[in-house]
């Protein structure tokens, strides 16, 4: 069994819509990135997992993912292991190639996740997120919410004297409607307001304007925010993540390949969890896996200086303050209303614009929130970067199953 396992390359391409390029393009940019970060070469890598959630649904290629886009930019031979975890799946891939290493199967190994989101029929990218849920119980779920939101969205444009608003051609994804449920048993339980929620929200624009690869990298305020398009109530569309394309990777190794390869910029995991949420009974998912993260690292929560949390929405990263133990559960909204997670806060949470911003193209959203993590342990974040971090955390949720997520990874890193 190998002792340190250490992140050596960490690349991510520029988040946006390409309809132009097909997954095989989007793959080659990434590795070639990755390479050019740690000066490897193709040969070096023993094994890799490719983590892809729609290329299937949106192109046929169910199968075989990675052996097909990675034979198509050289890497071919070695064992390639395809990973599908919804959202989770990028953070996944990366536990997949550490859990490798870490039993000392191999000595160098990559972690790339690629996805193409974007197609001109919003239809069929909006019905494509029904795959990360129980879809069978999702459609009764949402026949019933969708009609209370008809009823209500007609109370409230009849107060007002005007027509009720008609639904984008489309639809949009039904996570936010999960999350949009959340939110308002939340601001009934403890308070929580619309404008927290947009705090969280124009802090990640703002961030991602520092970020020159993100999807969006323009600043928002946070009247802009409330004034949005309205998507579920409480969450408008600048509340919530982009539909986007992307890649991003990451080249692990354990400690001997290190000393063959020396680098001052290796970053060090010190834990690596993954854990799967509860059907039934509370879903504490978030919680469990942040225990047992912080039990591995031999850290806790006041020890952090940066995180990346998955805010798929604004309310999903003030729920995961909460779970990873970064404030006392009901106090999200005024822990970031405080500027606690701001850059210069106590804990700067989602410095690269989160998914909110900085794009959340589905199997490398997990590898891009390591890549930013890696570049601020690294000091190389530029105006976005955090005042000398030593420890950070990645929280990658996947998918949705009872009242929270199907999956869940969470990463510690070290400087």
């Amino acid at each position: 069994m190998s002792d340190n396992i250490y992140v050596l390359g960490s690349a991510m391409i520029k988040f946006g819509k390409y309809l132009e390029k097909p997954i095989k393009v989007l793959t080659g940019e990434a590795l070639d990135l990755v390479f050019q970060d740690c000066g490897l070469t193709k040969d070096d890598v023993e094994a890799a997992w490719f983590s892809n959630s729609g290329w299937g649904m949106l192109s046929f290629q169910h199968c075989i993912r990675g052996q097909v886009a990675l034979s198509a930019n050289g890497i071919q031979s070695i064992p390639v292991i395809n990973v599908e975890n919804a959202c989770a799946s990028g953070s996944t891939a990366f536990h997949g190639a550490w859990t490798a290493l870490k039993a000392g199967l191999y000595d160098c190994a990559l972690a790339i996740g690629v996805e193409k989101v974007y197609d001109e029929d919003r239809s069929k990218v909006m019905g494509g997120f029904l795959a990360g849920t129980d879809v069978e119980e999702t459609m009764e779920k949402m026949a019933r919410f969708q009609e209370e939101e008809r009823q209500r969205k007609e109370r409230d444009a009849k107060e007002k004297g005007l027509q009720p608003p008609q639904e984008k051609a489309g639809g949009h994804s039904v996570f936010m409607d999960f999350y949009a449920i959340g939110a308002r048993r939340h601001m009934a339980a403890y308070g929580t307001t619309q404008r927290q929620l947009a705090v969280i929200a124009s802090k990640n624009h703002n961030n991602s304007a520092l970020n020159p690869l993100a999807q969006y990298t323009f600043p928002v305020t946070v009247d802009e925010v409330i004034a949005d398009r309205e998507v579920s109530y409480p969450l408008t569309r600048a509340m919530c993540a982009p539909i986007g394309d992307g890649a991003a990777a990451a080249i692990l190794c354990t400690e001997r390949f290190l000393k063959q390869h020396p680098s001052s910029r290796a970053v060090k995991v010190r834990a690596s969890i993954l854990k799967s949420g509860n059907r039934v009974g509370e879903n504490d998912v978030g919680q469990r896996a942040a225990r047992a993260a912080y039990e591995v690292a031999g850290v806790g929560p006041e020890d952090l200086d940066v995180a990346e949390l998955h805010d798929a929405t604004a309310y999903a990263e003030l729920h995961q303050t909460e779970q990873m133990g970064f404030c006392p559960i009901g106090e999200g909204g005024p822990f970031a209303e405080s500027g606690a997670t701001a850059i210069g806060g106590k804990l700067p949470v989602n410095t690269s614009g989160g998914l909110i911003s900085r794009g959340h193209p589905i199997g490398a959203s997990g590898l891009a929130m390591i890549y930013e993590i890696v570049t601020q342990l690294r000091g190389e974040a530029d105006k976005r970067q955090v005042e000398n971090p030593r420890i950070g955390m990645v929280e990658n949720g996947g998918g949705t199953l009872g009242d929270g997520e199907a999956a869940m990874s969470i990463h510690i890193f070290e400087k």
